[in-house]
């Protein structure tokens, strides 16, 4: 299971998220990353071993310091987990090899953080501690070259950024692939279309339905039509209390769409009050097949589909 989401975040999120080598390169122009800036972080090799404890354990000090920080490292073991992949990230800043698997790294960073639900604000937060913890021991190790500590800071700066850049848009694209699921889950609660026969469907419909609703009922069963090559719907509305001409009228049309991919809608369950308004309304449904109640409308499909229900007989002759 690690492995295929490893392989998932190593190949298909950045073919999903569009950051290729190309992408990564213009990224890097952007930000004016060039070889010499990676020959300055090479130079900062020794240095980052020297201080890595030091700058690991002062950057959870200050985050464990916050009470919105440090609910995420209540566990032990998860903060020693996280100090160990800080301090590798730390070192791989001064490695000098910035290609496509360093920005899968970045990759499941930003995925990790929309997962365990930290937020942004934390996560940018956090950097700019840690860009200062780095300064300040720049300073100290090059305390007589300042301009080398300069330009190594600098150099630092731009891949820092790059990598903001990329966590929070893997962020964001999980965020909202994460609010599609919601979306359709809830679609899927409010339009439940269930197969209770082959070639048979129900598409039982609840509560208000407004313009937004009617269009995702349509959707629904205009794709259960089709996975499931449905030939009868039985659209019961017994649970509909009101209906405006807007929402009958796409109603309508959703008869007439279903009855284009080869499947007949039975309606069920009008109430007077829906009926008599719809009549005022001037709607026309003559070309619609309803049925008074859901029971006689499931035996209307059946009969459609050729079914022949045969009362069973006390006894068997043998």
């Amino acid at each position: 299971m690690a492995e295929a989401k490893h392989a998932w975040i190593s190949h298909q999120l950045p073919r999903d998220m569009q950051i290729d080598e190309e992408e990564v390169a213009r990224r890097k122009a952007f930000l004016e990353f060039r070889s010499e800036d990676v020959q300055a972080l090479k130079g900062f090799g020794e240095t980052a071993q020297k201080y890595a404890e030091p700058v690991i354990d002062e950057f959870y000090r200050h985050l464990l310091s916050f009470d919105e920080t440090k609910a995420f490292f209540r566990d032990p073991k998860v903060l020693e987990r996280v100090k160990r992949l800080q301090k590798e990230y730390f070192l791989r800043l001064t490695e000098g090899d910035y290609g496509q698997d360093y920005v899968a790294n970045r990759l499941r960073i930003g995925a990790v953080h929309e997962r365990v639900g930290l937020e942004p604000k934390w996560y940018l937060g956090m950097y700019s501690f840690y860009l200062r913890a780095v300064a300040n021991r720049l300073l100290e190790a090059f305390a007589s070259e300042p301009r080398k500590a300069f330009s190594a800071f600098l150099s630092l700066m731009k891949l820092v950024f790059m990598d903001i850049g990329i966590a929070v848009d893997t962020y964001i694209y999980a965020r909202e692939a994460t609010m599609r699921k919601q979306q359709d889950a809830i679609r899927e609660l409010s339009t439940p279309v269930l197969q209770i026969r082959e070639r048979l469907l129900l598409l039982p419909i609840i509560g208000v339905i407004d313009t937004h609703r009617a269009r995702l009922i349509t959707d629904s069963l205009l794709r259960s039509i089709r996975a499931s090559r449905a030939k009868v719907v039985v659209m019961d509305v017994t649970g509909v209390a009101t209906i405006d001409s807007k929402v009958a009228n796409h109603l309508l049309q959703t008869v007439t769409a279903a009855g284009l991919m080869g499947a007949t809608v039975i309606v069920t369950g009008l109430s007077s009050d829906v009926a008599q308004a719809l009549v005022a309304l001037g709607i026309d449904l003559r070309e619609i097949n309803t049925v008074g109640d859901l029971q006689g409308g499931i035996e209307e499909a059946e009969r459609l589909l050729g079914y022949r229900v045969v009362p069973l007989t006390q006894g068997t002759g043998g």
